[in-house]
């Protein structure tokens, strides 16, 4: 039988409690808490799809860096460095990152492919973010994704 990366969080929660891994379980605990948040929102409740999960954990990732930042600018580097290393533990249960040079690679190509189409310019965002987000999901955060296509529309 092959597990959900639900299961593997209730398997890796549990092992972390024994382990007396304060961070990681903490850190466990609050992900598992958006899930079960995301599966019961809604008419009724539902099971949350490997991929659905996977984005619950992305959107809790980045909650994770953008509180990091918010503690680094008020100079309280503690608590900024409890949530960066929160960020950490559900990095490991995300897909590997793209580099910038894979994502300008896929950018690119979506480029030509909406040239193709007849867009071209500022104008052709839309379509060109249309054709990239499918490839990079998961793998590259929105706003960079955004800011490579918007370079290279304007001829960067």
């Amino acid at each position: 039988m092959t597990t959900t990366l639900k299961s593997k969080l209730h398997d890796d929660l549990n092992a972390a409690i024994k382990e007396r891994d304060e961070l990681r379980s903490s850190t466990l605990r609050l992900t598992l808490a958006a899930i079960t948040k995301e599966e019961v929102a809604g008419k009724e409740k539902r099971e949350l799809s490997d991929d659905e999960v996977l984005k619950v954990i992305t959107r809790e990732a980045k909650k994770r860096r953008e509180a990091a930042d918010a503690f680094a600018l008020g100079g309280r580097a503690e608590q900024a460095e409890r949530e960066k290393a929160e960020g950490e533990v559900l990095a490991e249960y995300l897909p590997k990152q793209l580099s910038d040079d894979e994502l300008n690679a896929i950018v690119a190509q979506a480029v030509e492919e909406a040239k193709a189409s007849g867009a071209e310019g500022p104008r052709a965002m839309g379509a060109v973010m249309k054709i990239v987000n499918p490839k990079v999901a998961g793998q590259a955060e929105g706003g960079r994704v955004a800011a490579a296509v918007k370079k290279l529309l304007q001829g960067g």
